[in-house]
């Protein structure tokens, strides 16, 4: 009896103490020599653990080949839910995957880790790639037969397009059933596709029956949806990307009217929250002010005050100082004794403002250019800023600019530090901002090229 008793407790003290693993290989290694474990919670991440990486040799086919191995433990408390390995600070540097009570391993190149990750251990996530891979050949083949339709209209392409999108259908209930009871269900469920049971005449019905019918299959109550970054990468998609116009107003109303579409089919307050600081993030790294203002205006502010955050705001309307549809930041400048600053600089009807440096390459070789080509729009006055170490090179290099505003900014331990290059919020150097004669910032042209097309189309 006692032994049995006893084998009972040891039995059930390994229940407790029951770990599982997450495994991952890089192949080739990253540079980094660190990942860190995280679970997605709405659009946030919950650091859970981080782990070094450890570099193995092996032989592949005769050839030796480095790997990067890293592994994490995780207890049986664990929760079941959407994870993330993070192996970079920014770009595609990380791997989703599913966690539910089973140990999870995986081989990734870590350069293309989306499309190179395969599963080699979890039901879970096996499955789900699987579907993924099954449902995408069959959507890529409707998705061309629909382009096909457009040009020929023929009888038999869209003989075959309801043949595939027959198949289509099969994967996805197939799919459903094998993944009943998995927490992988939800997510086949939610990425099953609208398509229309017959090809659409041309490219405008297409677009918007699908913008129409985007979220068919998508349910925004739920709980494992949320937790995981499929209702943000799917909202990101419609809003940023399904409705896109190169006309720049027509594209700004596009993205209010896709937001507007998103906020009505959210319900629930922590999605509503999760979706409105996403988007403001999300537009403010695209430096679009005027749709932040109204995101602020129509939905943040509207928030209820326990879910406000002065200092978010305070930081995104920061980083859009400089930015369309804002005034200038100001800053003054000598040029020899005499004293200039841009909110009273009268000498243009436009102006061209150029953040630039001479330890930068692509500026050295586009400020010349630029130089010559505003030599035939003397209505524009240019003021060029350079963001410099020391003002040795810079006071030469700007002998060669003559009829130019010509300011420097510096820093005695980082140039960019300087006060006016922060107010600007600089994502590279050359940075161009046109401005009206009040110093409205009116356009933010790309590169020297875009300069070039924008003052030469104002004609």
């Amino acid at each position: 009896m006692m032994k049995k008793l006893l084998a009972l407790l040891i039995f059930t003290t390994s229940l407790v103490n029951a770990q599982y693993t997450v495994k991952g290989t890089m192949t080739p290694p990253d540079k980094g020599d660190w990942v860190i474990l995280y679970k997605i919670e709405g659009a946030k991440q919950k650091f859970l653990a981080n782990t070094t990486i450890k570099f193995d040799t092996v032989a592949i086919s005769g050839e030796k080949q480095v790997l990067g191995k890293f592994s994490f433990e995780l207890p049986n408390t664990a929760t079941s839910g959407a994870y993330r390995a993070t192996y970079r600070n920014t770009g595609a540097g990380f791997v989703d995957f599913f966690f539910n009570k089973e140990n999870v391993e995986f081989v990734f190149n870590p350069r293309y880790p989306d499309q190179s990750v395969l599963f080699t251990s979890s039901r879970e996530n096996k499955l789900y790639s699987e579907y993924l891979q099954a449902y995408n050949a069959v959507q890529k083949k409707i998705d061309s037969l629909q382009a096909s339709y457009i040009e020929t209209k023929s009888k038999d392409t869209k003989k075959a397009y309801k043949k595939e999108l027959k198949k289509l259908e099969d994967v996805q209930e197939t799919y459903e059933n094998k993944s009943e009871g998995m927490l992988v269900n939800s997510f086949i469920t939610a990425s099953h596709r609208y398509n229309s049971s017959n090809p659409h005449d041309n490219v405008q019905d297409y677009l918007s029956a699908t913008s129409e019918n985007f979220f068919e299959h998508i349910d925004f109550k739920s709980d494992k949806l949320y937790n995981s970054s499929f209702l943000i990468d799917r909202i990101n998609d419609y809003v940023f990307y399904l409705n896109y116009s190169e006309d720049k107003d027509v594209q700004q109303k596009l993205i209010k009217e896709s937001i507007t579409k998103v906020m009505k089919k959210i319900s629930s307050d922590k999605l509503e929250k999760a979706v409105i600081d996403y988007l403001i993030s999300a537009l403010t790294d695209k430096r679009n002010g005027p749709i932040v203002d109204w995101m602020f205006t129509e939905y943040y502010d509207k928030l209820p005050a326990k879910d406000q955050d002065a200092d978010f705001k305070k930081e995104k309307l920061d980083i859009l100082l400089a930015t369309v549809g804002r005034v200038a930041p100001d800053f003054s400048w000598k040029e020899g004794d005499e004293e200039y600053k841009l909110s009273t600089l009268s000498d243009g009807n436009k102006y061209l403002l150029v953040f630039w440096s001479t330890g930068c390459p692509h500026c050295v070789k586009e400020i010349p250019e630029l130089y010559k080509f505003m030599q035939s729009h003397k209505e524009v006055s240019v003021i060029s800023f350079g963001i410099e170490n020391e003002e040795n090179e810079w006071d030469e290099f700007v002998k060669n600019l003559p009829g130019w505003h010509n300011a420097i900014g510096t820093h005695p331990e980082y140039k960019f530090d300087n006060e006016t290059v922060k107010k600007y919020n600089l994502l590279g150097t050359p940075s161009y901002f046109v401005l009206d004669k009040d110093k409205n910032i009116i356009a933010m042209p790309d590169h020297e090229e875009d300069v070039e097309k924008y003052f030469s189309s104002d004609k």
